[in-house]
């Protein structure tokens, strides 16, 4: 899997394209700003928008969905839990465990709730890696007093699934640099206050 990480808006969202080699087809993670510069690394390399995956549904990682969506006819998927809130249609609601296909390399829905109700993270076992969205970052975990967070099903995101994930996955959170799972579980303090020692199953 190949993957370009645009950053935009004042809240310095990471909005990233995914996909094997130029001409293939691609897929935008939370387009939150800057409809215009997706397109033009799209049509740069020459990839087939299959559509856009959204962690969930705040608009720092949303507010592009609309324009991308008239400019390539694409679906938009985002987990069943976040359809209600968002200003836009979405053709594939998501559940936990579903599978998505770049090409030959599979990606599955992992139900992450805490910073919002329906929030999930885009895992990659052949590439090692995740897509977090404002789940987890390197350094900390996304905030969980906003209108639909909990902190209870954070604590148990963390405990029962993020824990559960190999030192070698590497992390693409929705802000910030990304680093893989042995470091997260050295320096992210907040991490290590739910899951204890840090020690994964």
């Amino acid at each position: 899997m190949k993957i370009k990480r645009f950053i935009g808006g004042v809240l310095q969202s990471n909005g990233y394209v995914i996909y094997q080699e130029d001409r293939g087809c691609c897929y935008v993670i939370d387009p939150g700003y800057s409809a215009g510069v997706f397109r033009d690394f799209i049509e740069k390399k020459h990839l087939d928008m299959r559509g856009i995956l959204l962690t969930h549904h705040h608009h720092d990682h949303t507010g592009a969905v609309q324009k991308l969506k008239t400019m390539f006819d694409c679906p938009v998927s985002i987990h069943r839990q976040d359809v209600d809130f968002c200003k836009f249609e979405v053709e594939h609601p998501l559940e936990d465990g579903d599978r998505i296909l770049l090409e030959d390399e599979e990606i599955r829905v992992v139900h992450t709730p805490g910073h919002t109700a329906g929030s999930v993270c885009f895992f990659s076992e052949r590439g090692k890696l995740a897509f977090t969205g404002d789940t987890i970052f390197n350094v900390d975990l996304g905030r969980t007093d906003l209108e639909d967070g909990s902190e209870s099903d954070m604590i148990r995101s963390c405990r029962e699934v993020i824990n559960k994930w190999n030192n070698e996955i590497f992390i693409y959170p929705g802000h910030g640099d990304g680093c893989n799972m042995k470091k997260v579980r050295k320096i992210n303090h907040e991490f290590l206050e739910i899951v204890g020692d840090g020690k994964w199953q």
